[in-house]
Formats: C-alpha cells, structure tokens, sequence
C-alpha cells in the first residue's frame, strides 16, 4: 500500500489537466470544494471501471480507445478555450454573487468530473497501475484490492488539489493581473493537453 501510494503521489504532483482545472476554479469560485469533488468522482468511476474489468476491454479495443482518447481531447480542448475566454479572476468574499451559487458550483463539479473520468491517460494509468499493486492469492478480490487502492488514490488527490486550489486562491488574491495570467496559462495547458491527445490518437 505505501508503495502504491508513494507512486501514486507522484503521478498526481506533476502538473496537468487536473492542476490547470483546479487553480482555475480556485480563482474562480468561492470555494475549490465542487472542483475537486468533481476531479475524485471522475477517478471514482474510472477506478469502478477498472475494478469491474471492463477497462482491460476497452484497452484491448482499439476502436473504442480511440473513440474515448478523441472525446477525451475535445473536451480538455473545450474546457480550455472556455477558461482561456474567460480567465479566472480572485473571488471578491464580500461581493454578492451573481446567479445562482448553487447552480455554478453543481457546473463545476460536472466539469471536475469530465476532466478526469474523460481522460484515457487516467484509464489507462490506472489500468496499468493499480493491478501491478495487487495479490491474486490475498484474502481479498482483486477487484476489492483495486477499489482499496483506489480510494488511496483519490484520498490523495482530494487532499492535495485542494490544498493547490486554496494556496492559488491565497497567492493570487490580491493580485487580479496574475490571477488572469494563471487562468489564461491554465486554460492555454487543457488546450494543448487536449491537442497533444487527439495528435497522438490520429498518430496511432
């Protein structure tokens, strides 16, 4: 378990989707909370999938990885282009928001979701991952021991993304020229991270 946690930390602290994301909705909302929610309930699913075996299927199916590769980079590419238009800015604590605070923070979640769950390299990390962390002669599944380490996982994304989104919101705060360069670097990262995936899937 230390082991798989330890390369597990260090998949998670090098900077992606997942990073441009939360700083984004850090600066963005009230509270980093739906973003990152979203985030681990995406690995939720994908750690579901894998679990249940259907994630070596769609390894094994060129077809459909490629099908799941493509919507995965348009969406990192639609996502990016949204936060490259409008890029975050510093939440104002005593201003009143506008809309309903309810509905932007079920939006973000929903996102939070799409960035990881759509993203085949977390599939396929996680299908190459989490078996080779398992003991097929254990007391346990091997199902059940991937759900376990699983939830270590996202443990350890929920603990680190939020403490990333609240110290972006600390740093930038007082600086909204800053802040609008971040959210415009980390709308500019999902663009080329989408269009890195699509090339790579064309490619192959």
């Amino acid at each position: 378990m230390f082991a798989f946690w330890a390369v597990a930390l260090l998949l998670i602290v090098v900077p992606g989707a997942d990073w441009a994301f939360t700083i984004g909705a850090g600066l963005r909302g009230r509270s980093v909370l739906p973003a990152v929610g979203g985030l681990v309930t995406g690995y939720a699913v994908v750690t579901l999938v894998v679990a249940a075996g259907v994630g070596a299927l769609v390894a094994g199916s060129p077809a459909v990885l490629t099908g799941l590769t493509a919507v995965g980079g348009l969406y990192l590419m639609w996502h990016g282009a949204t936060t490259l238009a409008r890029p975050a800015e510093p939440a104002v604590p005593d201003a009143e928001p506008s809309g309903d605070p309810g509905r932007a923070d079920w939006s973000t979640f929903a996102r939070g979701v799409g960035v990881s769950g759509l993203n085949p390299k977390g599939l396929l990390i996680f299908l190459a991952l989490l078996p080779q962390f398992t003991d097929p002669d254990g007391g346990w599944p091997v199902g059940v021991q991937i759900g376990v380490l699983g939830l270590a996982f996202m443990a350890t994304c929920a603990l680190f993304y939020l403490c990333l989104g609240t110290l972006a919101r600390t740093v930038l705060h007082a600086r909204p020229a800053a802040a609008r360069l971040g959210g415009r670097l980390s709308g500019a990262a999902m663009i080329g991270i989408g269009a890195w995936l699509l090339i790579a899937d064309l490619a192959g």
